[in-house]
């Protein structure tokens, strides 16, 4: 597979040199200018043609020209931020001329909400832009980041096998602490954790108009750092007209889901309304991997004459079966969709599992977003936002010790009893509140960006014990520990893109982000973990884009971003007598990439060199009471080459597929082994043992990640696709050992979609999909315990897999009237 991609690359390199060659001259010419009612030239104006790869963008005067264009009918589409959009069809058999006046309306300014954040089509920047229409196409039925699989990179994983319940994906290596996600320029990221749990916000997808996606550090956002990729996603927006949708979706492992939207349209008086509400359940693959899952989406707008108020509510509600323990290496062979959660032996000696391990939250989203246009120039966004979260995971713990909550030991008939089973709930309670803002102005060939945000988050920790096997004189509900986070996260930033002449842009973005955070209160395992810190960083960016052609252009760019450490990562490491307190991290990020636009193919090419300065990692180091630490490796870097292509061959065959061929080094590695006496007293001696391993990869960051998608459209209305995935050997530690990783993986699935529009223009489609078409055993995920023996028996090793469902199948139904 390997040698393939490399093929591939090789002849798409080829392809690059032999296209961009200046003296080829086919077909015709589009060309024009694009100005406001006034006619003054709008600069930076995206220019496509409708069903064709071909696309530029606006000169220093408003002028532009798309080279290279077959005759034939076409509709070409001129959109600029804070205009309207303007469809025009035109017959091509000689060259063009086509000028275009747009025309300023507010019903456009949504827009203005996200592109504070996002990149534009002139930026450095590798990136990503997916529709309403492309995530309709790639959402078969699984959580939100199984709509991202499709893009260079990324790699996505399930716990519970089957893409539903606790879902996450990685970007070019990255961990999802450490991927800025928003949601309209709003913060997503859990404040302390910096992770997303997409668990919490079921079906979201049905409520995404579009989601924008950065590799590397990116442009200037809101909230966590982006330490190697951006997600933006923006909700729904106008819709001009009035609907009701349902959606309903069933399939294997008891999976189905129903899904309502209703909308008003655009009304007389300038509201309009739109809602969705959401149902879903599915047994999942894994032993009780159920989920039970709802989820709302509500938008209310005002648009003026030059302004628009628009408010959101997202609610999501999650009852998840607990499958993070994974399944033990030892059940894989016979029974892979084992999941020890829950289980324990009653007093008949009869394993049994406590139907209540489940995981419960409920989260709350609320965005009140202002717009308005002051000038053709000169346009603000401020957004207030508050996420309400509050739920628990529910364990049955067999023979834990009374020590670990707090409970003294004692003697029954001079026995003396320090264990017992329970029943606990570890709960949090949290809010998250503040504000984001930013200017766009817009002058001749200049746009300049001001903006940031204050947010506040303020989270409660505690846990409950409901019931002991044995009676150890609980007080009901018995709260064993408490602890709040309180954290505080600005950010101000400057964006400035000059079109310098009209082949050459420049970008030159700055942030300034301060962070401060108090923990205080004692931690589950009955330790103090109250600190308190604070973090400043400066986040420069720089790059340049130069257009060779109307197809062709080349660009670079350099990035600085800083990451502070997590709540785990400090917690965990002061407990003990050393004063120990991770350094926050540091990316420097170069990137430089060639696009091809060509009639029927378009080419992404780029190459990145992230390094990394104190990288966190676990490398096995202790504190001196035992907890793992999150320890700084002074270098480290990721490196590779993503290469994209969509080609449309004939009007009924379409290819797309991407390819990463990557390095993720730790240099001159030194990682720490657990050491443990001997096999049978099993006394952790709490000195591990020092291995100088050189330069090592990094766990989970694949060499090769390769998609394909093959699209047929043998008839009207009815679409073929099969798409592949393949991922490489990922080692689940630092230490580049072969015994622990998760071996290469190619899966496949075929979709079949049948839509029609009515004469109303509307949509009825059914969509099929079978997954894992070829029934492979594989596993997405892992984790890994290691110890070696004082005593010098062999080394003792557990790991836990997060197998990935067989061959099963999805069928979903839309209408739209």
């Amino acid at each position: 597979m390997k040698k393939t991609a490399l093929a591939l690359c090789a002849f798409l390199l080829a392809l690059i040199t032999m296209r961009a060659n200046p003296s080829e001259n086919l077909g015709f010419s589009i060309y024009g200018r694009i100005t406001d009612s006034e006619g003054k030239p709008l600069v930076g104006a995206s220019v496509t043609l409708e069903n064709t790869y071909l696309g530029t963008y606006s000169g220093i005067n408003g002028s532009y020209r798309l080279s290279q264009v077959r005759q034939g009918n076409y509709t070409l589409v001129v959109s600029y931020l804070g205009y309207e959009t303007v469809r025009v069809d035109v017959k091509v058999d000689k060259d063009v001329e086509l000028n275009l006046q747009l025309k300023q309306s507010s019903q456009f300014l949504d827009a203005v909400v996200v592109s504070s954040t996002r990149a534009s089509n002139r930026m450095p920047i590798a990136q990503t832009t997916l529709n309403r229409e492309q995530l309709k196409q790639a959402n078969t039925g699984g959580d939100t980041p199984y709509l991202l699989e499709m893009l260079p990179s990324v790699v996505v994983s399930s716990e519970s096998g089957i893409g539903i319940g606790n879902t996450a994906f990685r970007i070019r290596g990255t961990d999802p602490t450490r991927i800025n996600v928003t949601i309209n320029g709003v913060p997503l990221n859990d404040a302390e954790s910096q992770g997303v749990y997409w668990v919490d916000l079921p079906d979201f997808a049905a409520s995404v108009e579009n989601v924008q996606v950065q590799r590397g550090v990116g442009t200037s956002t809101n909230g966590a750092a982006a330490f190697g990729a951006t997600v933006n996603f923006q909700t729904t927006t106008l819709t001009l007209e009035p609907y009701t949708a349902v959606d309903l979706l069933g399939g294997s492992y008891n999976t189905w889901k129903t899904s309502a939207r209703i909308a008003t349209g655009l009304m007389n008086n300038g509201f309009s309304m739109e809602g969705r509400f959401s149902q879903l359940h599915s047994d999942g693959y894994i032993e009780r991997a159920t989920s039970d899952h709802r989820s709302m989406f509500v938008t209310a707008a005002w648009h003026g004459e030059h302004s628009q108020l628009r408010a959101n509510i997202i609610h999501g509600e999650e009852h998840t079966g607990i499958t993070w323990e994974g399944t033990p290496d030892y059940m894989m062979k016979t029974s892979r969709r084992y999941n020890p959660a829950g289980e324990y032996v009653d007093d008949q000696g009869i394993t049994r599992y406590y139907d209540d391990q489940k995981d419960n939250y409920w989260q709350t989203h609320y965005h009140l977003v202002g717009t308005h246009s002051f000038s053709k120039n000169l346009t603000a966004n401020i957004t207030l936002h508050l996420t309400d979260g509050r739920g628990y995971y529910e364990e049955y713990k067999p023979n834990r010790k009374l020590s670990k909550y707090g409970l003294p030991s004692f003697s029954i008939r001079d026995t003396i009893i320090d264990r017992t089973d329970l029943i606990q709930q570890k709960w949090m309670d949290n809010i998250f509140y503040g504000g984001i803002a930013s200017v766009i102005y817009r002058v001749k060939n200049y746009d300049i960006t001001l903006g940031g945000g204050w947010n506040q988050y303020d989270g409660d920790h505690f846990g409950k014990v409901l019931w002991s096997k044995i009676n150890v004189g609980l007080p009901n509900k018995y709260e064993w520990y408490r602890n709040n986070g309180l954290k505080t996260d600005w950010n101000v930033f400057a964006k400035a893109n000059w079109q310098l002449i009209d082949p050459i842009s420049v970008f030159v973005d700055i942030q300034y982000r301060g962070i401060g955070y108090t923990l205080k209160g004692i931690d589950s395992d009955v330790i103090p973990i109250s600190q308190n810190h604070s973090w400043n960083f400066i986040n420069p960016k720089a790059g340049a884009t130069f257009r060779i052609s109307s197809g062709h252009e080349i660009y670079a760019s350099y990035a600085v971003a800083h990451r502070e450490p997590a709540r785990s990562d400090l917690k965990d490491a002061q407990k003990g007598a050393t004063d120990f307190t991770p350094k926050p991290e540091r990316l420097n990020d170069w990137e430089i990439g060639y696009r091809i636009r060509l009639q029927n193919l378009s080419v992404d090419f780029n190459y990145y060199y992230m390094l990394y300065k104190d990288q966190l990692v676990l490398t096995g180091e202790l504190t001196d009471v035992g907890y793992a630490r999150m320890a700084n490796v002074p270098n480290s870097y990721r490196t590779g080459i993503e290469l994209s292509l969509s080609a449309k061959p004939t009007s009924w065959f379409k290819i797309d597929g991407n390819t990463t061929l990557s390095k993720n080094i730790i240099k001159d590695y030194t990682n720490f082994a657990n050491l443990t006496d001997n096999p049978t007293d099993w006394n952790d001696l709490q000195s591990p043992l020092a291995e100088h391993l050189g330069n090592t990869a990094i766990s989970f960051s694949p060499s090769l990640v390769a998609f394909t998608r093959f699209t047929l459209i043998p008839v009207q209305n009815l679409q073929l696709s099969w798409v592949s995935k393949y991922v490489s050997r990922q080692y689940i530690d630092n230490t580049e050992n072969k015994n622990r990783s998760l071996d290469p993986y190619w899966v496949n699935n075929l979709t079949a979609e049948y839509s029609i529009k009515t004469k109303s223009n509307k949509s009825i489609f059914i969509q099929g999909t079978l997954n894992n078409l070829f029934n492979l055993k594989y596993s997405a995920n892992a984790w890994v315990y290691r110890t070696l023996f004082q005593s010098g028996d062999p080394e003792y090793v557990s790991i836990g897999y997060y197998p990935q469902a067989e061959r099963h199948f999805m069928v979903r139904v839309g209408i739209e009237f």
